[in-house]
């Protein structure tokens, strides 16, 4: 499989509002001409939006960290049923 042409066609589908990051520079030891500090990643003008949207102040940062440590100790329980609720609540809601 070759990247390039992967790589391509991404960049088609992701069309003109792309973002280009580029990577932060890691210390391997391996030698400046390895190649290895040419990664970047490319992400969509959506997915921006996204990581944007996490600083904004209807996030609860208190809720996303205790959320966050239940998830790391293993002690985070979800209730199935609740959560089918909401959504079928969402979808009705949104073709009312």
């Amino acid at each position: 499989m070759d990247i390039r042409s992967s790589l391509e066609g991404l960049k088609s589908l992701l069309g003109p509002s792309a973002t280009q990051v580029a990577p932060q520079p890691k210390s391997t030891g391996a030698p400046s001409g390895s190649g290895l500090g040419s990664d970047s990643a490319t992400f969509s003008s959506a997915a921006s939006e996204v990581s944007q949207s996490a600083s904004d102040a209807g996030v609860r940062m208190d809720k996303v960290a205790s959320i966050q440590s239940a998830l790391a100790a293993g002690t985070y329980n979800i209730n199935p049923a609740a959560i089918a609720s909401r959504l079928v609540d969402s979808m009705l809601a949104s073709h009312a």
